[in-house]
């Protein structure tokens, strides 16, 4: 949602439609046309100059020193960060590769010019891991927090060091699988099963492996092996069981509360900060809402627990993945700006800005969010794909008026390909044959880093880092201007580089349409235009897929599209009154075909206007016969009518 630091005042219904709060829709509006228009297409080089195996080097070193197999270590160390290190920098808790954390003495580092504290106190988890690490190694905490080196010396006393204590063997050569406790203790979590999720998150890196190019331009491997991971050890640990109280709705593994959103009447007909129902019976849950708070934690609790506000299912914290329950999954969060899909949707919001996400986006927020999901999409049938696991970005303004102030949380700098790895829907999975007309965009998000700019000042280049989508060119030519969106730029200007404009970009995950192909490029139908990428067949950016794509019945010349999938006026019972369908200013004509999200999508209006659930001709999801198609029209996806459109399959 990106949430505003201000309560909203007014009427419950402006707050709920809300689309432009807050830092996001200050970036949207004043930095929308900043930039360049034309880019470089195609992966850079992440870091140049730098010794690209450092890191491996200081993995081998420091398990030979400290007597931690070296597979131990680099396992907790991407369970933490996946090797990510920025010198001396923490937004999300903990420093370097190996998580270290600073508890309650951010400020003095900030302070001594050491790097950005966490934001808040109660982000950051209660051990103090640099502190032991520094008083087990020798070393200064200066030196933990900026040299990769110093760092993994210091993950790795401590798991020697727990080792010890627990009485369990040490020793570089010992079974990997006699470490779980060890691992388990590396979460900083006093609750087992959670501490057991973390390890045995540890453990899969070990069994399947893992490669990547870090943030900072080092690469590093880990080789699959066998390994039997000893979870009887847990209980050496001495770890607490959870109880949580309220109607906490997360699967085991999950550090999970329940901080309630306050359903409360605020007098001449306001109320906030949702809505009462009674789903998934009625409106049906289809669609998983990934958000970024623009916030830290402390102050998003402080929002969702305003009634004067707004309220989501979930929100998430950076640094070690915690987790708040907010409303049950029945209930109605305002959170997405537009109502159809917040009838249908489940909002979760994780700590962190949209223009430097990748520093506040952590491995243990991605794993705990992933579990969440991955539980929650079970539970509701919601599958688990880029169509119905959406970012803000992806929803659409439900009138052409509503279009340019929607949000583009939670941004360029979330790995999507990584996320839905996690989830066990790996992007690059289900092929289909190469002339297929229907592509999957798959840039492969650590060496995609494509330019972008006004992250923190208009205009100017942002820090180059890995990304989640290849742009879209008017023309096979990378010095061609990028395709323009009618929706947020009716004069018919091209898109820019401005890390808010989502004008041109084809993010990773979306199924498009082929419209064109010639030579290493590929053309793609893009919101009623042709958007041409790179995408060589030795380093593809987007692979072949099957599925089904529409198209506008013959003798149609053109037909509408929709950000809502509302009943016909003949559905609507007496009492409520119809709600207009506006067709966005997107144009789907003749020749163009657009690939299909979803072909069962709920066809109603859920009709809650009042604080009381017991109000006559309130609370009622008006269902119709009308039938819709969720499309991939752009960046965002729409509804198409049935009655207006072909499919036709790919196999």
């Amino acid at each position: 949602m990106t949430l505003s630091t201000t309560p909203r005042g007014g009427s419950r219904r402006a707050r709920r439609s809300a689309v432009a709060l807050g830092a996001a829709a200050a970036v949207t509006a004043g930095l929308a046309l900043a930039g360049p228009t034309a880019q470089a297409s195609g992966p850079a080089a992440a870091a140049s100059g730098t010794d690209s195996g450092s890191r491996e080097r200081a993995f081998a070193a420091a398990a030979a020193e400290y007597g931690v197999p070296r597979t131990v270590l680099e396992a907790v160390s991407y369970a933490q960060t996946r090797w990510d290190f920025r010198p001396g920098h923490s937004t999300s808790g903990g420093y370097g590769p190996m998580h270290l954390v600073d508890a309650g003495l951010g400020d003095r580092a900030e302070a001594k010019g050491l790097g950005t504290a966490p934001p808040a106190a109660d982000t950051a988890p209660a051990a103090d891991t640099l502190g032991r690490a520094a008083t087990l190694t020798g070393l200064g905490e200066d030196a933990l927090r900026t040299d990769e080196t110093a760092n993994i010396r210091g993950g790795a006393a401590l798991l020697a060091d727990t080792q010890r204590r627990l009485g369990l063997p040490g020793g570089q050569d010992t079974d990997a699988g006699q470490w779980y406790a060890a691992v388990a203790d590396a979460s900083g979590s006093t609750e087992d099963d959670v501490a057991a999720a973390f390890a045995d998150d540890a453990y899969g890196v070990i069994s399947t492996g893992a490669a990547r190019r870090t943030v900072d331009g080092k690469d590093v491997a880990l080789l699959p092996s066998s390994v039997e991971p000893q979870r009887s050890q847990l209980d050496r640990l001495g770890l607490k069981k959870k109880h949580n109280t309220g109607p906490v709705d997360c699967p085991p593994g999950l550090d999970c509360e329940w901080i309630p959103a306050p359903y409360q009447d605020l007098g001449n007909g306001d109320y906030g900060n949702h809505d009462l129902a009674n789903r998934p019976r009625a409106p049906k849950i289809t669609n998983i809402v990934i958000h970024n708070t623009e916030a830290s934690y402390d102050t998003t609790l402080k929002l969702v627990t305003d009634p004067t506000y707004l309220a989501w299912q979930y929100s998430l914290r950076s640094s070690d993945g915690h987790i708040a329950q907010h409303i049950e999954a029945k209930d109605v969060g305002w959170h997405a700006g537009n109502w159809y899909v917040n009838a249908h949707s489940i909002g979760l919001e994780h700590e962190g800005f949209a223009a430097t996400g990748a520093e506040w986006f952590s491995e243990p927020m991605y794993r705990s969010s992933a579990r969440l999901v991955k539980y929650l999409a079970k539970r509701y049938d919601i599958p688990l794909d880029s169509q119905h696991i959406v970012g803000h970005d992806q929803v659409p303004g439900v009138t052409p008026a509503n279009v340019a102030g929607m949000h583009w949380d939670p941004g360029p700098y979330w790995d999507w390909e990584h996320y839905f790895s996690l989830l066990g829907a790996p992007l690059q999975a289900h092929r289909a044959s190469p002339r297929s007309e229907l592509v999957r965009i798959v840039p492969g998000f650590d060496r995609n880093v494509q330019p972008v700019t006004s992250c923190t000042t208009a205009g100017v280049a942002c820090t180059p880092q890995g990304t989640n989508f290849v742009y879209l060119h008017q023309a096979p030519d990378a010095s061609a201007p990028l395709v323009n969106d009618i929706g947020r730029k009716p004069n018919g200007a091209p898109s820019t580089t401005s890390v808010s404009d989502i004008g041109a970009r084809a993010q990773a995950g979306l199924v498009l349409a082929v419209a064109e192909r010639r030579g290493d490029w590929t053309a793609v139908w893009f919101n009623g235009v042709k958007g041409w990428f790179e995408n060589p067949s030795s380093d593809p950016t987007a692979i072949p897929v099957r599925g089904e794509y529409v198209v506008p019945k013959a003798g149609r010349t053109s037909v509408p599209v929709y950000g809502r999938a509302y009943p016909e006026a003949s559905a609507y019972p007496a009492g409520i009154p119809v709600q207009a369908l506006a067709p966005l200013q997107y144009t789907f004509a003749a020749g163009q075909r657009y690939a299909v999200g979803d072909l069962t999508v709920p066809t109603d209006y859920y009709r809650a206007t009042t604080f009381s659930p017991d109000t006559p001709g309130d609370h009622v999801d008006v269902v119709g016969t009308d039938r819709y198609y969720q499309i991939s029209l752009g960046h965002r996806f729409a509804f198409v009518r049935a009655a207006d459109v072909d499919v036709v399959r790919v196999r």
